[in-house]
């Protein structure tokens, strides 16, 4: 792998930024409402609106499930956030939260046909945003939560997956984990390891590393070969502050109760000797992760350095250490882990079949299916995971993820897979068809005309 510059990879990674305040002002937004239907002249408004329209309501008053086949809600998703963890940039509050939201509305739209709203919150208290969410369920198929600050994010889940008759997603949570688990299963395919015996340390106990070590675990990887490391060390149910994780941090404490049978206790040294796999979502590098360490991990050991800007170990210092395979969160380098390559197509499957939650057999599916869709292609040690402009891959998830949620009894629809894969693929090709057109007319305007 070539080595690259710190001042080249600066250079690039400040590009966007450098773009991204005039792009922004210029289009006022990313995202906005369209009309679907038909206006040949004002005399349709008695259609869409008064006084035909009082018919539609009457239908839906009397059968609820009827609002999916005469409303926009069968695929409205919204995209929620109280602006307490915004990217790398913390508690920046929810209007300064707005852009991302909108930019996740975009990757909805664009990758999976899904019309997503960014809705920012103000305000903090977890069970007073449980409240909001819960009365805006009419109005939604469901819901991305996103950029909330640990704890808190863990509870409103939790308690919205169990309250809510619609789909609730963390993509910090559930997203990472499900585009990691998809490439670990194809690593370990070329490295030829059972994903039941491989020994697994995931660095980072925040809410993208527990939920990554969660369905990991979830998809064959034993607890008894996981160790799990956060900023004091090896979670263990043997370690000196195991009061305060149990008090305050009960998925952590769920890790330790769960891996780490005999107890091991360090720091990150001690938890990769003879580690096959290595997951990191944690400090931005380099240096998180030192070449020394990984020269300890078993032979054909993979790396997944997912923090971003920087990776917490340079993939070539990886390989050069002994590492086979690295997948970082970066585009420019092999084998980025993009959390872009799982909800646009997860949330298509969800909706397709009207689901009630998202289960995390579903999330599984759609990892299983997404290595699927890079071992058809033909997996090498610089391709484990499909890349985001494969757009096929988007309703071959849907596609699984519905059937799993056919198969679990969470779906309102049976639809047969062949008629969901076309129904899939006719709605992202619409929509990416779309913007290439309003583009191409002018209604999409270019900022450097």
């Amino acid at each position: 792998m070539k080595k690259v510059t710190v001042e080249e990879l600066l250079k690039k990674a400040l590009e966007p930024s450098e773009n991204a305040p005039r792009l922004h002002k210029f289009y006022k937004g990313k995202v906005g409402v369209s009309v679907k239907c038909r206006v040949r002249d004002f005399n349709d408004f008695a259609v869409w609106y008064t006084p035909g329209v009082a018919a539609v309501c009457k239908e839906i008053a009397q059968d609820k499930d009827k609002v999916y086949d005469y409303t926009n809600k069968w695929n409205n998703v919204a995209v929620i956030s109280d602006g307490t963890r915004v990217l790398g940039l913390g508690d920046i509050g929810p209007e300064a939260g707005l852009p991302v939201m909108e930019g996740k509305g975009l990757l909805y739209k664009y990758l999976g046909g899904v019309d997503a709203f960014p809705l920012c919150l103000d305000e903090k208290d977890p069970d007073k945003i449980i409240d909001i969410c819960k009365a805006l369920q009419p109005t939604f198929g469901g819901f991305n939560l996103e950029d909330i600050a640990q704890p808190k994010c863990f509870k409103i889940l939790e308690i919205l997956r169990e309250q809510c008759t619609i789909p609730v997603w963390h993509d910090d949570q559930q997203g990472t984990a499900c585009v990691t688990v998809a490439g670990l299963i194809n690593a370990l395919k070329i490295v030829k390891k059972d994903i039941r015996e491989a020994k697994c340390t995931v660095v980072g106990s925040g809410a993208a590393g527990i939920n990554i070590a969660r369905l990991m675990m979830k998809a064959g990887v034993s607890p008894e070969h996981m160790l799990s490391v956060d900023s004091k060390g090896i979670l263990s149910r043997d370690r000196a502050d195991r009061d305060n994780l149990q008090a305050k941090f009960k998925e952590k404490w769920d890790i330790c109760l769960r891996t780490n049978p005999k107890c091991k206790q360090g720091r990150i040294p001690d938890a990769l000797k003879g580690a096959d796999v290595l997951i990191c979502c944690s400090t931005p590098g380099p240096g998180t992760i030192k070449p020394e360490w990984v020269q300890t991990m078993a032979k054909n050991s993979i790396v997944f350095a997912e923090a971003n800007p920087v990776p917490e170990i340079w993939p070539w210092e990886a390989i050069e250490a002994g590492a086979r395979i690295v997948a970082t969160g970066r585009s420019d380098f092999p084998n980025q882990v993009n959390n872009s390559l799982g909800f646009p197509g997860i949330f298509r499957g969800a909706l397709d079949v009207r689901a009630k939650t998202i289960t995390d057999e579903m999330c599984i599916a759609a990892a299983f299916e997404l290595a699927k869709v890079a071992e058809d292609k033909g997996l090498r040690e610089d391709y484990i995971i499909p890349n985001m402009d494969e757009w096929e891959l988007f309703p071959r998830e849907a596609v699984a993820v519905g059937s799993k949620a056919i198969e679990q009894g969470v779906a309102r629809f049976n639809i047969p897979a062949d008629e969901r894969y076309k129904m899939a693929a006719d709605i992202i090709k619409a929509s990416r068809d779309e913007v290439q057109w309003m583009m191409k007319e002018g209604f999409i305007g270019d900022p450097d005309k």
